[in-house]
């Protein structure tokens, strides 16, 4: 038979459709110019390659590692329980939990297309054939019935690594959901810790007021009986009267801002009510728990919300690989078996059967830039999420490194508040004796309430603000997570998907 084309031309044309088809791509893999400009911040760059103290004469209360129910060492059952039943039951946290539920499914649906495919289909018409058309009479002009029934498969072979990478992506952004959720873990804890602290505070400062309302009523009998004596007048009667509604006011006013505090608690824990049926805490029963006073060199592993950032550097990282793949020749193998027929009756008879198999290519050869496009975009968005780890890894070093400043500085301001208190208790004590005795006036007692006053109050303040700052710094240095927690939970919900 003699051969449509000489046998030089054939293989000219066979090398000439090689060139184009290696030209074709090459130039399909143009990446040139499109990369990540942006670095990720490591620990030296921080300064945290060792412990450094943020003041010189900072104690030494340092604890090796967190735990992560922190909040058990302030020995009190009631927040034990509040911050349990926040965990179980806030629906911030749920949503947290969903987001994880969501990436990790989309673990399993990435895995799911680097693994074979098949599906059947069954078609059933009836129709009428064109006379004017490729088939001829009878066939032409007349109305058939025609089916299909068919099995078609598919395996996608991934030589340039567009399935892994969509894997490797969706486990990255999984990993980033699951430590989501764990920081959300440990800022609920430590708002319930610290919304149950100002409940404390406020109770206190309560205390305090209904403490200033009793002696203020004892003042007001001494001023009394001085009047009635004539040893004073009406004048100093009024102003000692004057102070009883104040100190009224006052302890109303607490009483609505305890009101509020316990609403807030209420809503932290999700369940409206549940602070009414609670004993109202005292600050002096909340032992305080011992956190290390220095920024820890492992920090960057420590907290969660680092460790998503991270994760989400690496999804993108991951997204750059992927775009990088669709520049490359998508290969697959696909084959169908099944039976096509005229007439339903002829559809499973042995004549009708067909299937084929074989390897599909696709290329893309001119796509007016969308791959290129593509690349910047991923590449922009691997910038924005290193950016973004920078930005968090350097607000948690600000946030321990305050955290733990106030901590010690509170510690120093309660000793010195200690012996103003005192002194002002004894000048307090002094002025009522001798106004009491006739040798001074009531303004002395007045000036010496002020004092005194205000100095019950720091020291409820400074009890507070020494819990709190506490349990900041408990946040601020992780909460007790751990580095793998997260992986853990994402690879565990995947695994259980497939």
């Amino acid at each position: 038979m003699t051969p449509l084309l000489p046998e030089g031309t054939l293989r000219r044309a066979t090398a000439v459709a090689t060139a184009v088809f290696a030209l074709a791509l090459a130039g399909c893999a143009d990446m040139g110019g499109i990369s990540s400009q942006a670095k990720l911040r490591d620990a030296d760059s921080l300064g945290l390659t060792a412990p450094a103290s943020t003041t010189a004469a900072a104690p030494a209360a340092a604890v090796a590692a967190l735990d992560s129910q922190w909040w058990l060492a302030f020995g009190d059952a009631q927040l034990n329980g509040l911050i349990a039943q926040s965990l179980e039951g806030n629906p911030n946290l749920q949503v947290a939990r969903a987001r994880l539920a969501r990436a990790q499914s989309a673990v399993s649906v990435a895995q799911s297309y680097d693994k074979p495919q098949l599906n059947g289909a069954l078609d059933l018409t009836r129709e009428k054939f064109s006379a004017n058309y490729i088939y001829p009479s009878p066939l032409g002009g007349s109305i058939q019935e025609a089916g299909t029934l068919q099995f078609n498969g598919s395996w996608e072979l991934d030589f340039f690594g567009k399935n892994r990478t969509a894997i490797e992506a969706a486990i990255g952004s999984a990993n980033a959901a699951a430590a989501d959720a764990d920081a959300s873990r440990v800022l609920l804890a430590s708002n319930v810790a610290r919304g149950y602290v100002q409940w404390a505070r406020l109770q206190d400062r309560l205390a305090v007021a209904n403490r200033t309302l009793a002696q203020r009523e004892e003042t007001f009998k001494l001023v009394r009986d001085r009047v009635s004596a004539g040893l004073d007048t009406r004048l100093q009667l009024k102003q000692s009267e004057g102070g009883l509604p104040e100190a009224r006011q006052q302890i109303e006013s607490l009483k609505e801002q305890i009101e509020i505090a316990q609403h807030a608690l209420d809503a932290l824990v999700a369940k409206p009510g549940v602070t009414q049926g609670l004993t109202a805490p005292v600050l002096a029963n909340m032992k305080p728990i011992a956190l290390q006073s220095t920024i820890p060199a492992d920090l960057l592993g420590r907290r969660a919300d680092i460790a998503a950032a991270r994760w989400r550097v690496e999804a993108a990282t991951s997204d750059v690989a992927n775009a990088k793949t669709l520049f490359y020749p998508n290969v697959n193998l696909v084959a169908f078996a099944g039976f096509q027929s005229i007439g339903f009756d002829n559809l499973l008879k042995s004549g009708s059967q067909q299937w084929g198999v074989g390897p599909a290519v696709r290329l893309p050869i001119f796509e007016g830039g969308r791959l290129r496009a593509n690349l910047r975009g991923k590449s922009a968005d691997l910038d924005a999420a290193i950016e973004s780890y920078n930005a968090t890894v350097i607000d948690a070093v600000r946030d321990v490194a305050d955290q733990i400043s106030s901590v010690q500085s509170v510690a120093r301001q309660q000793v010195q508040q200690r012996e103003a208190q005192d002194a002002a208790e004894a000048a307090y004590d002094i002025a009522v004796q001798r106004y009491g005795a006739g040798l001074g006036n009531f303004l002395d007692v007045l000036s010496a309430e002020v004092t005194v006053l205000g100095q019950r109050r720091d020291s409820v303040d400074l009890a507070a603000r020494a819990l709190d700052s506490q349990v900041g710094l408990a946040r601020a240095l992780g909460g007790g997570w751990q580095p793998d927690d997260a992986k853990t939970a994402a690879a565990g919900s995947a695994t259980a998907h497939n």
